[in-house]
């Protein structure tokens, strides 16, 4: 599992455990089988930073991933749900990738 799981950038498990995380919760009606997902992913996505990069940035881009989840409520009072969400998800993806591709 492990091995399969390193061909899978690290953004793209952030990016879709947001975006995965929120429409698990939204599509069952129960926001804690959206917040297993959420975990599930980060907790994923925090092993393959921490194995690429190191522990400082493993660090680093699982509080942004936090702070992506938590932001995101508030911006989509002003843009929508689905907007907000694949905003935030661009932004984690994104970051993901300029920090463990310098690591590289």
């Amino acid at each position: 599992m492990v091995a399969a799981m390193a061909k899978v950038p690290a953004a793209a498990v952030a990016a879709g455990g947001l975006i995965g995380g929120y429409g698990v919760a939204r599509w069952t009606g129960k926001r804690p089988l959206g917040g297993v997902a959420l975990a599930a992913a980060g907790s994923l996505a925090a092993y393959a930073w921490n194995r690429q990069a190191g522990p400082r940035a493993a660090a680093g881009l699982t509080v942004a991933y936090v702070a992506a989840f938590a932001g995101s409520h508030p911006l989509a009072k002003k843009v929508g749900a689905w907007p907000a969400v694949f905003t935030v998800a661009g932004g984690v993806a994104a970051t993901s990738w300029a920090v463990t591709r310098r690591a590289v």
